[in-house]
């Protein structure tokens, strides 16, 4: 392709993006001006200024928990860097190291320790040694090696990118990126048990911050860090200060429904309950590894992220040792510890608890405890490592104490003794015995076997380590629904709300046949609910459960920061409260006591209210541009924006 006879200003549109941000108008504003710098770069022919748009993107949307997307600019990038000719450039290096950076977040480890490895040797010979991009790729190397538990690497990488920084800073006591690199390696110090070393990094991080008095993404990401870190040393009430700082900050950067944000608000949680329980005399110093980690990361983008890995929605309530806290405490006290006195398993074990049972979904109360429940943990393999090991894995497993905190033995139902819930499992026929398949299909019309409850089974829980990544690459997948068949369920699920819920439920009642109204109410509830999930993304809170879970999820997901359509769990909970007088009459509801009749202008006005709700966030999301509120013009407007002929069809 000849070059542009106009070029696109990059600089200029770098200087509008920081702008924005400064301004504090949030992640939303930035994702338009990028959607639209790349319209004009594309219309102007401009492909090395699409590219250095494609790589702010990535960032943005890691940063935002959206990494579909961010993983499709990185394919992209990486595509137009090739046909540019740039490998082996300096901007190639750069566009390198926001791929991987992107595939780490979206918990693609395999795909991103082969990309880093790739930036690294490229970078040696191409940049100089003292250049900064070397010192961020270091920076994100490490927090790879540390998630794939290896803390020693993690070290040895920290020390090379702060010896860089060092040489390289012209104010060492307010340098930001120094202190990012500091706390991580305090992280990472904790994690290899020099508690002197871990301290002393923190306090060097902590008087530069306090120094250099930023107030954006990248200070967040390292208060955050620097949070854990009081954390891990039991200085709880140090913890909530920095925490309710990152949050703030990472509020105005990236937006409540941001991974980072969503990360820090768990942590600040589990921090202020240590704090309180320590302050009543009743708590512990915090267990190690107990928050999730938040280190800052010097990187070439300006849209930067904490590295910390999506979360499954919240539980709404549960009790004090929950199924999830039962099982992690489990792993730390019993199993950790036999797995790695398996020299040939070092590193190589995968740890967690996910599948079927209400404590995986984080629903489990006092009635869960009469069957299935107990300490347990799921052990995942590689085919190779099962093989070798797996048999003697499970024997020493089902020699750990059936006991543990006053809980336990687990007494099995017959289904679930079938099913095998926890112990040693190979990687593949684990989700097999989940989904039916050993991995996500690579056919996105293979997905439409995938119904949302199965999705959500294989994909709840918590991970406690995965050093391989081979677990949450397997998981990941699962989680990684293609567009086009999000874009076919949603359009759907918003169908059968406007049939059920808009058309039938009045016409039913209008029939006086209160039975098919009350069917068509179900039908409408259980689609909406469906909608409600997919469009905040299950890359980025998971799956609807099946029926029995469905109200507390959606109460979960609504108390998330930064839910989407987060009334309309409320909206549907009124429709199936005022469904029995509205359908079957005989129970004075509604309106000042007005029996049947009032229910039904109740009833009929939840579900518009649902509805408008869910219009109104598809014209956000720029998924439809259609203004009525009837709901089947809008799954036109889906079905339209859907690639594959054969699934435009269903």
């Amino acid at each position: 392709m000849d070059a542009p006879t106009e070029v696109f200003d990059v600089s200029g549109m770098l200087a509008r993006l920081d702008r924005l941000f400064s301004a504090g108008e949030g992640p939303d504003a930035a994702a338009a001006l990028l959607d639209q710098s790349l319209a004009e770069a594309e219309s102007l022919g401009d492909r090395a200024a699409r590219l250095a748009i494609l790589n702010e993107l990535m960032g943005l949307m890691r940063a935002t928990g959206d990494h579909d997307r961010s993983l499709r600019a990185a394919a992209e990038a990486r595509e137009l860097s090739d046909a540019l000719g740039w490998p082996g450039t300096e901007n190639h290096v750069t566009t390198l190291i926001n791929i991987a950076t992107a595939q780490r977040a979206a918990g693609q480890s395999d795909e991103a320790r082969a990309t880093y490895d790739e930036a690294l040797e490229q970078a040696l010979a191409v940049l100089d040694p003292d250049d900064r991009r070397l010192a961020a790729l270091r920076n994100n190397l490490a927090i790879l090696l540390g998630d794939r538990g290896d803390p020693a690497a993690a070290h040895e990488q920290l020390l090379e990118a702060l010896a860089i920084l060092e040489r390289t800073t012209v104010d060492p006591d307010r340098d930001v990126d120094i202190a990012g690199t500091l706390t991580n390696l305090s992280l990472v110090c904790h994690d290899l048990g020099r508690g002197s070393e871990a301290a002393a990094r923190a306090q060097e991080a902590a008087q530069i911050f306090e120094a250099c008095g930023r107030e954006d993404g990248h200070a967040a990401a390292g208060l955050a860090g620097l949070a854990e870190s009081c954390f891990r040393r039991g200085e709880t009430e140090q913890a909530v200060g920095l925490y309710r700082r990152a949050l703030d900050m990472t509020r105005t950067a990236f937006g409540e429904s941001s991974d980072q944000y969503v990360v820090t608000a768990e942590n600040l949680a589990h921090a202020e309950q240590a704090a309180a329980a320590m302050a009543s005399g009743h708590g512990t110093a915090p267990v190690m590894g107990s928050v999730t980690p938040g280190g800052a990361v010097p990187s070439p983008e300006s849209a930067t992220g904490s590295g910390a890995a999506p979360r499954t929605p919240p539980a709404q309530s549960a009790p004090v040792e929950s199924g999830l806290s039962l099982a992690r405490a489990f792993w730390e006290e019993h199993v950790r510890p036999m797995v790695q006195a398996r020299p040939a398993l070092h590193g190589r074990v995968a740890a967690g608890l996910v599948g079927h049972g209400s404590e995986c979904y984080g629903f489990d109360d006092a009635v869960s405890r009469d069957h299935d429940f107990g300490p347990g943990v799921c052990l995942w393999l590689t085919r190779e490592d099962m093989d070798a090991h797996g048999e003697e894995l499970q024997a020493a497993y089902d020699a750990l104490p059936r006991r543990f905190r006053g809980v336990g033995p687990r007494v099995a139902t017959a289904r679930s003794a079938r099913e095998q819930r926890v112990g040693v499992f190979e990687i593949g026929d684990f989700f097999e015995r989940l989904t039916g398949l050993r991995a996500a299909p690579d056919d996105a019309r293979a997905w439409v076997t995938l119904h949302e409850p199965t999705l959500a089974v294989a994909t709840n829980g918590a991970v406690f380590a995965d050093p391989l990544g081979a677990f949450g690459a397997a998981r990941g997948g699962f989680l990684r629904m293609p567009d086009d068949v999000l874009l076919m369920r949603l359009g759907q699920r918003i169908a059968m709300m406007a049939q059920a819920g808009q058309y039938n439920v009045p016409r039913m009642l209008d029939r006086a046949d209160g039975e098919a109204a009350w069917a068509a109410v179900g039908e409408f509830v259980a689609a909406a609910a469906s909608a409600v999930f997919l469009l905040n993304r299950p890359s980025s809170v998971g799956y609807l459960p099946y029926y029995k879970w469905r109200p507390a999820a959606l109460r979960a997901l609504a108390a998330r920061p930064g839910s989407r359509v987060p009334t309309v769990h409320r909206d549907l909970g009124e429709a199936v409260r005022l469904a029995s007088a509205a359908c079957l009459g005989g129970v004075e509801f509604g309106e000042g006591g007005a029996g049947a009749r009032g229910a039904r202008r109740g009833l009929e006005g939840a579900i518009e209210r649902a509805c408008a709700a869910v219009v109104d966030e598809l014209r956000v999301q720029r998924l439809s541009t259609a203004t009525d509120t009837f709901l089947e013009p809008h799954r036109d407007e889906l079905r339209a924006r859907i690639r594959d002929p054969w699934l435009r069809s269903v």
